[in-house]
Formats: structure tokens, C-alpha cells, sequence
């Protein structure tokens, strides 16, 4: 019954962690590499519209890297990274593609743990 018990609550604590660990804000390290190619493909992007995601894409690279490095201001400079991207996009891409663009970068940075508040 005692052993019952402890296992019981060492259940409750790991769980309880596992939980706990889910909800913190993260920032991990970015790692800029956009397959450019794969995601023209994907959006269905004509010539002209390639070579501005390729410069956006770029951009962001340098701005998710300088921002995920920073010592201070790490969250500005996220939140300016990606809302610059997506102000930049939607100049450039029709209203479907921008939808598309948005759910994948949505889901790339939540992949790689970062929160965007």
C-alpha cells in the first residue's frame, strides 16, 4: 500500500512538471534556414514574387538571429521580427498565400519553441 502511494505521488509530481514546463515562454535559438524553394512551391509563387519572399526571407534570418542572441529586449525584438515579416509578406503575397504563409510560420515557430506574445 506505501509503495502504491509514493508511486502514486511521483506520478502526480512528474505530471504536474510536464505541465507546468508546457506553458513557460520559450526562445530557443533560431537556426535561419527557410527552404525558399519548398515554400515557393508550396505558396505557388511567379518569378517576381520568389525573389521578394527570398529578400524577406533573408531579412528575417538576420533579424530572428540578432533577436534570439540578445541579451536584452529579447521578447521586442522577437515580437519585431516576426511582425515585420508578416507586414512584408502580406505586401507581397495575395490574400490565400499570405493566409497559407501565416499557418506555416505559425507553426515553425511553435516547432521550435518560440512564443511571440
Amino acid at each position: 500500500m506505501k509503495r502504491l502511494g509514493l508511486t502514486l505521488v511521483a506520478a502526480v509530481c512528474l505530471a504536474a512538471t510536464t505541465f507546468a514546463a508546457g506553458n513557460q515562454p520559450t526562445t530557443a535559438k533560431w537556426e535561419g534556414n527557410i527552404n525558399v524553394t519548398k515554400l515557393g512551391k508550396y505558396l505557388k509563387l511567379d518569378a517576381v514574387q520568389h525573389e521578394e519572399v527570398a529578400n524577406i526571407c533573408e531579412y528575417f534570418d538576420e533579424q530572428m538571429s540578432r533577436a534570439t542572441t540578445s541579451k536584452k529586449n529579447q521578447e521586442k525584438l522577437l515580437r519585431n521580427a516576426v511582425y515585420g515579416n508578416l507586414k512584408l509578406m502580406k505586401k507581397t503575397l495575395s490574400e490565400k498565400q499570405y493566409a497559407d504563409y501565416a499557418r506555416v510560420l505559425n507553426a515553425t515557430l511553435q516547432n521550435r519553441g518560440i512564443e511571440v506574445k
